[in-house]
């Protein structure tokens, strides 16, 4: 994988003359419209799940592009935990299961688009080695039947180790079901749901078809609607199994698939390149400007480590707010604003 990289970088830098830059910066501005639009969305879950806390949408803008400019450069989702920690810090009283909670809720609009999309990629058979399905091996669980013991033992060991997780996590389930009931409020609350997040969500898909779509223009590739489709598609699933930084690999194999026989390989190999160079460079520049902010550091790895057993004291955090200079709540929907 390493060498298909690495000859895609190269075709990349071979095209570089004839990209158009207009058409770049276009896709950089609406990728970066996109973050706006996203952060806007789940800042209204974060407000309707933590009630009587003012939720400020900068906050969790630069939390959200901090876990981004982690993930571009780091694989497993990393930069998650950093999101998930800074935006703690910015909420009194809040608590990882709750924040949790409200990433699952954002993530609903994104699985149901995402679900339609591959099913009518399917239909249209655009996908690669959907043939070889019927010739994979199942998994063989004959061992069990030729060592009786061994599956005994075996099971024991799982029904030990189900007995004690279930002992030990009896006494937190009450108050951590609770937690995660909270990370869903808004979704008690359909109209709001669909207001002040849908809505939001929306905008963000449009800005991400945009964004494609006007770097297909720079890359001088057909330019429409279904292109733009299609490639959207091999973006999600090169981020369902984040082996590497930002899916880079994975993503560039399927968008030379789709596109085989429509264009030329080494054009289609710059255009995906390009595409993951221009998006990680936005989430990396505004991710470690956010970084630099909110911590004072670009060592985040060792202040999520120094302060993670420090409790949060609510007081605290909105005193650091106002020292910090985050002045009155975001001109967005306040907390206040997001009642029926």
């Amino acid at each position: 994988m390493v060498s298909q990289i690495l000859h895609a970088l190269d075709v990349f830098v071979d095209h570089i003359r004839s990209i158009g830059w207009g058409s770049l910066a276009a896709a950089a501005s609406l990728h970066l419209c996109k973050m706006i639009a996203r952060t806007r969305a789940w800042r209204n879950i974060l407000a309707a799940a933590h009630p009587g806390v003012v939720v400020r949408w900068r906050s969790v803008f630069g939390a959200y592009a901090a876990g981004a400019a982690v993930n571009a450069v780091l694989p497993a989702r990393g930069g998650d935990v950093l999101k998930l920690y800074l935006v703690r810090q910015r909420i009194g009283g809040s608590t990882y299961p709750t924040l949790v909670a409200t990433l699952a809720v954002d993530t609903l609009f994104d699985f149901f688009a995402s679900a339609v999309l591959l099913a009518w990629a399917l239909h249209l058979g655009v996908l690669p080695g959907l043939d070889a399905l019927g010739r994979l091996r199942s998994i063989d669980w004959s061992w069990a039947e030729r060592d009786p013991r061994l599956a005994l033992v075996v099971g024991g060991l799982i029904l030990a180790i189900v007995v004690a997780v279930s002992f030990v996590a009896r006494r937190r389930i009450t108050g951590f079901s609770q937690q995660l009931r909270d990370g869903g409020a808004i979704l008690r609350r359909p109209r709001l749901y669909a207001r002040s997040v849908v809505s939001w969500q929306l905008l963000d898909w449009g800005c991400r078809l945009a964004t494609i779509y006007f770097l297909l223009r720079a890359f001088d590739l057909p330019a429409t609607l279904h292109t733009a489709l299609l490639v959207q598609v091999t973006q999600s699933l090169s981020t369902l199994v984040p082996l590497t930084p930002g899916g880079i690999g994975t993503e560039q194999g399927l968008v030379v698939y789709i596109f085989s026989g429509k264009a030329a390989k080494a054009a289609v190999l710059s255009f995906s390149v390009g595409m993951k160079v221009t998006l990680m460079s936005v989430n990396i520049v505004v991710g470690f400007a956010a970084i630099a902010l909110m911590l004072r550091t670009l060592h985040w790895r060792q202040v999520v480590r120094e302060r993670a057993s420090v409790p949060i004291d609510p007081v605290a955090v909105g005193v650091a707010g106002a020292d910090a200079g985050e002045g009155s709540p975001d001109s967005g929907l306040s907390h206040e604003r997001l009642d029926d």
